[in-house]
């Protein structure tokens, strides 16, 4: 479901070089492959509180830092990623990691999914190496979105090491709040806005952790049961907003739906069977709609 609302965003963004490419049974990734977006005008627009693109104050990188770092007060995805951040602090101490281990693999990983994986299998006695291939798997669906991204901060001076950052910055709350930021950003400012961008909201979401991972050592099991909690409702509440498309309903309710089915295998594996199969069916009744 990512790459389907990556592709769709990047279609909005490049519509005269995307539509003419994306023909019936046919996909033209060279349309994909632009070293930067020449023109962002068909870009959704809100009203941010940002200086005009004319404005003085954009003339220095670091006042560009500062803005993207106020920014994350301007987004209620900040408060959805720190109730996120608290449960998975507070799993972090009931599987009896240290605080300093939550807080780097916050720092290094950022991706909560990512993160919940790496916690839950190493703490249920998997390898490093078991724990480092399901990580990485369920960061492959970040791609899409990084693909889609760069382009929009790129300019004939940017170099590859300038992206590097943006690239490790680059996660769900990034990538939706770069569409509704960035047309309000000077091009040539765009990689410090999203530095401060995403250096705050990181910074949120080790306070979080911290908080969470507090919490969780000092309540009673029942509270520390809820603040668990608060992780898988932020997620289904998060994905449940954004469900755009048919499919996307199709996936989130199937997958529901299935899940206590697939516990009664006693495979081990539950959640990765019920989400194949619910994101399968949702899949073809996609094609199915899109060939109707």
């Amino acid at each position: 479901m990512d790459c389907f609302a990556s592709l769709a965003m990047t279609v909005r963004i490049c519509p005269h070089h995307c539509m003419t490419a994306l023909k019936p049974g046919s996909l033209d990734a060279t349309c994909f492959r632009q070293p930067y977006i020449a023109n962002d005008s068909n870009l959704i627009r809100h009203p941010v509180a940002l200086p005009p693109l004319d404005s003085p104050q954009w003339q220095s990188p670091f006042r560009a830092f500062a803005w993207g770092a106020r920014s994350i007060g301007s987004t209620i995805l900040t408060l959805v990623l720190f109730a996120t951040y608290l449960g998975i602090g507070a799993l972090a101490h009931d599987t009896h990691f240290s605080l300093a281990w939550a807080l780097a693999s916050t720092a290094f990983v950022w991706a909560g999914p990512a993160q919940i994986i790496l916690i839950s299998t190493l703490g249920s006695g998997a390898t490093i190496v078991q724990s480092a291939i399901a990580v990485t798997v369920s960061a492959i669906r970040l791609f899409p979105m990084v693909v889609s991204v760069l382009p929009m901060m790129r300019t004939p001076q940017t170099r590859r090491r300038h992206l590097i950052l943006v690239a490790h910055l680059t996660a769900v709350t990034l990538w939706v709040e770069c569409f509704r930021f960035l047309p309000h950003v000077p091009r040539e400012r765009r990689i410090a806005f999203i530095h401060g961008l995403g250096c705050g909201l990181v910074c949120v979401c080790l306070v979080a952790n911290t908080i969470g991972y507090a919490l969780a050592a000092n309540l009673s099991q029942t509270l520390a049961a809820a603040i668990l909690m608060l992780t898988p409702l932020a997620f289904l509440f998060s994905t449940a907003s954004n469900c755009r498309e048919f499919a996307d309903v199709v996936a989130l309710v199937l997958g529901l739906v299935l899940f206590p089915l697939a516990t009664q295998l006693n495979s081990g594996v539950d959640i990765l069977i019920s989400g194949v199969v619910a994101g399968t069916v949702a899949y073809g009744v996609h094609r199915w709609r899109a060939q109707a």
